[in-house]
């Protein structure tokens, strides 16, 4: 069993205080989320978009999936890629990249003929995508001070959802007014050009890392970018806790982060419990509803207008999840965080699979009860799990593997996204909605186990703790300590 509790610091350092370094760090977090914002409405509009597609490109349930699918492989090679490149080009110059990658990726899949060509166009929105999930908030970890770390790496997974929240009320608006006529698909996708270009704007006024200059050795610049979010005194420090660590670690045998990752069994069991965590949070089925949620609200009982709709409930309460979880990020410790989220979906999911089969075809109260757990198992992932997961994974990993264990675990919550996304459309053709959610039940409740047993506590630790605790176990066996805060 590993300790639930944060442990107690090895060197004080000031507060972090008020002022503007603070408003400074909130507009440098703002811009670097634009890349979270690209996430949601890549992944999101296709929820609306779908059906006016296969209609005009006449896409069988297979192909269909195909479409909706090769974004999510393209973000599984993006998240391991995007990881190699911030390690070795910079976390700031990966992210210019991906904003460029967002915008040409949007342009193909606007102006695509055929279905091929839309595929090609969302692979290359697909590795954008994965790319921003590793890099994006392993930034934000980077520039963040440990006081506040959850809240500020947890913005992005904010951005998503109303990314999601954007593309679908985009969806509605255009799809109720146009119709679902030849074309309407496109006008749903090209509106994903213009974060993409606020993002490669803004990315081009904001600084490096300061871990990772000190990780190449450019302290001097390293100092630089923490005086602009923090006091002088606390940049100071910090910069002298990073230098204790770089110093630590340089007394070790310099080598990659996959040779690193090789010769510890306590790096390569934090790299299992970050990838486990991953496909844990995706085999919630959160991002099937985000995909197919119209197709399961029709299924449910809704007409096509009506589910197009009634689907900006799941976006707004998405929303409104995602603000109070940034809230309780700095109450809750991390672990209880998971275990609740996991509870309450699993929970909904079985409570769906009920009442599909309570409430049969026809029955005038099936749609609306439906609609009403689909709200609910969205909201409780967006409160307690998917912010927690991603701060999580932005945190657990030591500098020297940090980006490479991000993309290895993203990598694999991609792969499960995609084959997710991939035979949803048939699973539910052949099982209906019952069968669906009861599968996604028993797989909620093998993950709580894995949560309980595995995930370790890393609230209340600096990033050097959290290192520090890893490469030795410590994380995972020391007794509780008082918390540094």
């Amino acid at each position: 069993m590993v300790d639930i509790k944060p442990t107690a610091p090895t060197v004080a350092l000031p507060p972090l205080g008020t002022g503007p370094h603070r408003r400074r760090l909130g507009v440098l977090a703002l811009v670097a989320t634009f890349g979270g914002l690209l996430f949601g409405y890549d992944t999101g509009v296709i929820n609306g978009a779908l059906n006016p597609m296969k209609a005009e490109l006449g896409l069988t349930n297979f192909t269909e999936g195909v479409v909706t699918s090769s974004l999510l492989f393209g973000a599984a090679i993006g998240a391991m890629l995007g990881g190699r490149i911030a390690d070795g080009w910079g976390r700031r110059k990966t992210i210019i990249l991906l904003a460029v990658t967002f915008f040409v990726g949007t342009l193909i899949c606007v102006f695509a003929p055929t279905f091929e060509v839309i595929v090609i166009g969302r692979v290359l929105l697909g590795l954008a995508v994965g790319g921003a999930s590793t890099v994006v908030p392993v930034f934000l970890a980077e520039l963040a001070p440990y006081e506040i770390r959850g809240s500020l790496s947890g913005r992005n997974e904010l951005m998503i959802v109303i990314g999601q929240l954007a593309a679908f009320v985009v969806n509605a608006i255009i799809g109720n007014i146009w119709g679902e006529g030849n074309g309407v698909w496109r006008v749903m996708l090209a509106v994903c050009a213009l974060p993409a270009i606020a993002l490669f704007v803004g990315m081009l006024r904001v600084p490096e890392s300061p871990r990772w200059l000190a990780s190449k050795n450019r302290y001097d610049e390293a100092l630089s970018v923490l005086e602009q979010v923090r006091t002088t005194d606390r940049a100071r420090a910090e910069l002298d806790d990073i230098k204790r660590s770089n110093d630590i670690e340089a007394k070790v045998e310099r080598v990659s982060g996959w040779q690193t990752l090789r010769g510890n069994k306590w790096l390569i069991r934090i790299v299992l419990i970050g990838a486990g965590l991953g496909v844990a949070q995706q085999l919630t089925g959160i991002n099937s509803i985000m995909y197919y949620g119209q197709t399961v609200l029709i299924e449910s009982g809704f007409q096509a207008s009506a589910a197009l709709i009634a689907n900006i409930a799941p976006g707004v309460i998405a929303v409104v999840g995602g603000v109070i979880a940034l809230y309780n990020m700095e109450k809750i410790n991390r672990r209880t965080t998971l275990i609740l989220g996991f509870t309450l979906t699993t929970t909904c999911h079985f409570l769906i699979g009920i009442a599909s089969v309570a409430l049969p075809e026809g029955n005038p109260a099936r749609p609306w009860v439906i609609l009403f757990l689909v709200v609910a198992f969205v909201g409780s992932m967006q409160t307690f799990l998917n912010i927690a997961v991603w701060v999580v994974l932005s945190e657990i990993f030591p500098t020297q593997i940090r980006a490479l264990g991000m993309g290895i675990s993203v990598f694999c919550l991609w792969i499960a996204n995609a084959f997710l996304g991939l035979y949803f459309p048939t699973i539910v053709a052949a099982t209906g909605i019952t069968g669906t959610f009861f599968g996604f039940g028993v797989v909620g409740l093998l993950a709580l186990l894995f949560i309980w047993k595995f995930v370790p506590e890393s609230r209340g630790r600096t990033l050097e703790e959290v290192e520090e605790g890893v490469t030795t176990g410590n994380i995972f066996t020391v007794p509780v300590k008082a918390s540094r805060r």
